[in-house]
């Protein structure tokens, strides 16, 4: 039997200015996204970031990069390990 390596969680931070933008790095997915609420996730949860006139400016998910801005109302971490996998992620948890 083979032992797989272990694998090391891309760094994530968080950066706002003025509750105006936002840039995340850490970004392994982009669930969802409107004028009021972008879901992303990271190897650290998913976040879901609420707001007014929500704009994606820049999106890298190759170098896990996600800029934004518009009016920042919330940011909710949920969940550790990433994203599931759809309605069968959710239902055989």
């Amino acid at each position: 039997m083979k032992n797989s390596p272990a694998v090391t969680p891309r760094p994530h931070t968080l950066n706002s200015a003025d509750r105006h933008t936002l840039s995340l790095t850490g970004v392994t997915d982009v669930d969802s996204f409107d004028d009021t609420a972008i879901v992303a996730y990271t190897d650290f949860g998913g976040l879901t970031i609420r707001g007014e006139d929500l704009h994606i400016t820049r999106l890298s998910l190759d170098n896990g990069e996600l800029d934004l801005e518009g009016s920042l109302l919330s940011l909710v971490y949920s969940g550790v390990g990433g994203r599931r996998k759809g309605l069968l992620g959710k239902l055989f948890r």
